[in-house]
């Protein structure tokens, strides 16, 4: 039982630590908030897509492996994951 309080205290001051090290930091409040932008464009693009769904048919799931190849590779990212739909299914 006090092992559990001697980890979540060590997670609480582990965490601190690393926001403050990066907020210490001014460029990477930038990185952050691209970062930021960028997940949000490409929920945005997998939302558009399944909104469409009803007159294509076709539908990507929003999860954490559909979000994060948006997020990093952007629109060939869609392409990508509709191609691996058309081919493996």
């Amino acid at each position: 039982m006090y092992l559990k309080y001697v980890v979540w205290g060590l997670l609480l001051f582990s965490s601190l630590m690393l926001v403050l090290v990066v907020f210490r930091n001014r460029s990477v409040g930038r990185v952050l908030s691209a970062l930021g932008l960028n997940i949000v464009v490409a929920a945005f693009l997998l939302y558009a897509l399944n909104l469409l769904s009803a007159y294509t048919q076709f539908e990507i799931p929003i999860n954490t492996a559909t979000l994060g190849t948006v997020t990093v590779l952007g629109i060939p990212g869609v392409l990508l994951l509709a191609g691996m739909k058309l081919t493996l299914l």
